[in-house]
């Protein structure tokens, strides 16, 4: 049985105080909904911290949500091109909410690394990344 949203929520944040970035925390802490083993999660994620490789760029607890929505989603390669543009709506749902929340989707910025105020600390870009994949992986199963 899947955990709770906030069950999710707090292993993020565990996660993150054991070292894991941004991106691992929300892949692993949602990967059972997408039947997704949580090694194989740590292990796809981890270039993606730090914006893409410490690059600042998307934020990566973004791009741990859509990693899994993707997987969820997804009818392979043979079904390819009949689910690419529906789990582009996931993905763009999540990037969205997230940017509405936050101000920005690109790290540099939540940060304050591009010289304005810290927007969002990555603890609350992972819990916020977290409830929203979620949510939108509940809308999908609720559709």
């Amino acid at each position: 049985m899947a955990q709770s949203v906030e069950e999710a929520v707090a292993r993020s944040q565990e996660l993150h105080a054991a070292g894991y970035n941004c991106a691992q925390c929300v892949a692993c802490a949602c990967a059972d909904r997408a039947g997704l083993d949580e090694d194989l999660a740590f292990r796809l994620m981890e270039g993606f911290g730090g914006g893409m490789g410490d690059f600042s760029q998307t934020c990566g607890a973004i791009s741990g949500g859509v990693a899994v929505l993707g997987l969820l989603n997804s009818g392979g390669p043979e079904a390819q091109p009949r689910t690419k543009g529906s789990t582009y709506k996931l993905a763009k749902q999540v990037v969205r909410r997230f940017g509405e929340m936050n101000g920005s989707t690109l790290c540099g910025d939540l940060k304050g690394l591009t010289g304005g105020e810290v927007l969002r600390s990555c603890d609350g870009c992972i819990e916020d990344a977290t409830r929203i994949t979620l949510d939108v992986i509940a809308q999908r199963e609720n559709a």
